[in-house]
């Protein structure tokens, strides 16, 4: 047998022993996926396509009509919820990365301090604050103003939103606005661009990949919140997710809630999808 032959042996040998190695390692984490996210939504799938009696149908599908308002409303409150946080978010993700190394870690703390804590214990948090008799309410009826309702409404939802959320906007934002060469900056300086034309030429077209990272972090789970809207809108707002929640709780409404689950599982994905698409995953200065 020839040299040739030997390391051709060789390599095929190497890459199916590596091929093994790989296998075994990730081995626990399939198996992590297979129980925790193929088989629910197999289940879900498997209740959205029968009936209470477990026989196939397509009767649930064809209520969806129903719940339409509810899923139009649905997207629109994550709509703006996460246009609101992208606009806060940038800016101040932007000033993060202007700052001292230091600065920037007691920065990063502060955001990231909100998510060490239960959704349940912040959505708590901004009722005290926002409800007839909270904090803010009291504070203008000292200063002789009279109280403001603003629990129960849809503004107070989307602020519930973008307080919960705003974490997961700056994150990706930070990431990807921190590996800018500020040398690209001063290039486009020295080729007269102003600060607005640098923004708009260079920063923002190199941080696209953290804006659509961060939109889609904050716009999944607004879709399909359901707590946020229950105790901060109470009845004048109804989401897909308190629909979902209210039919899944009722036995003998449960494949519905897991039709209307499955359809806006794949709504979520087509939208992912269409946000990856006109996403570039390198980024680029416009010309």
């Amino acid at each position: 047998m020839t040299d040739a032959k030997l390391r051709g042996v060789r390599e095929r040998k190497n890459r199916t022993r590596k091929k093994g190695v790989s296998l075994l390692l990730n081995f626990p984490y399939l198996i992590w996926l297979c129980l925790f996210v193929i088989v629910p939504v197999f289940i879900v799938a498997a209740y959205a396509f029968t009936d209470a009696s477990g026989a196939l149908t397509l009767e649930n599908f064809r209520k969806l009509g129903v719940y339409r308002d509810n899923i139009i409303d649905s997207f629109i409150y994550a709509l703006i919820a996460t246009a609101v946080t992208l606009v806060l978010a940038y800016p101040f993700a932007y000033f993060m990365t202007k700052r001292s190394q230091a600065t920037q870690r007691v920065m990063m703390m502060l955001v990231m301090l909100p998510m060490w804590m239960n959704l349940l214990i912040l959505t708590y948090s901004i009722m005290n604050i926002m409800e007839t008799n909270g904090i803010i309410n009291n504070l203008l009826a000292a200063m002789g103003l009279g109280k403001i309702q603003m629990i129960n409404t849809p503004g107070a939802v989307v602020f519930g939103m973008v307080y919960n959320y705003f974490p997961y906007m700056v994150l990706p934002l930070y990431s990807v606005l921190s590996k800018i060469d500020p040398a690209l900056l001063e290039a486009a300086a020295d080729l007269g661009s102003g600060g607005l034309s640098r923004f708009r030429r260079v920063i923002l077209p190199l941080s696209m990949p953290g804006v659509i990272s961060g939109i889609t972090m904050v716009f999944v789970p607004s879709v399909s919140t359901f707590y946020i809207s229950q105790k901060l809108g109470g009845t004048s707002v109804n989401m897909i997710g308190d629909v979902i929640e209210s039919l899944v709780n009722r036995v003998s409404t449960r494949n519905l809630g897991a039709m209307l689950s499955l359809v806006l599982m794949v709504v979520i994905l087509i939208c992912i999808m269409i946000m990856n698409r006109f996403s570039d995953e390198e980024g680029g200065i416009m010309l």
